[in-house]
């Protein structure tokens, strides 16, 4: 069925199969079928000129596009991660890990491990030990969640 599909489309099949990948690449965004689709072309058109030979058939042209898949695959990876530079701002999206080593004094007491500081506008929920309403305290880590500052007394 594979091979009697492949006879009858010609090298067409790689070509249309490339132009489909590379369409789902902008629909389905990833940067991923782009290097198959990449794959699916060079065997399109490298199965232009050798199509009638005997040693050019179905199997070899799929074990070529594998080949050829993986390449390109690695060769876009190695391409893409080449572009990728250390930000000067690393902390940029990431307020409450901006807020460490900061001095505030607590507007709500820290009771049961949990109060409230006042940094700049923003009200944050903090925990530490429990300390009185107005003492100072410093913020000496972000939570995972990043909803909540650890503090200890400054």
């Amino acid at each position: 069925m594979i091979g009697q599909l492949m006879a009858e489309l010609g090298p067409w099949n790689w070509m249309v199969l490339g132009i489909i990948l590379l369409g789902l690449e902008i629909v389905l965004p990833g940067v991923f079928m782009l290097w198959i689709g990449i794959a699916a072309l060079i065997v399109g058109a490298v199965s232009l000129l050798p199509w009638q030979a005997a040693f050019w058939g179905w199997q070899i042209q799929v074990l070529v596009f594998l080949v050829l898949s993986l390449l390109s695959a690695y060769a876009g990876k190695k391409l893409m991660g080449a572009r990728t530079q250390a930000s000067d701002q690393p902390l940029l999206n990431r307020r409450s890990e901006q807020m460490i080593g900061r001095t505030a004094t607590l507007a709500e007491p820290i009771r049961n491990g949990h109060g409230r500081i006042q940094l700049g506008d923003t009200f944050w929920r903090v925990s530490g030990p429990d300390l009185p309403a107005g003492a100072r305290v410093r913020v000496v880590a972000a939570t995972e969640s990043d909803l909540e500052l650890v503090v200890e007394e400054a």
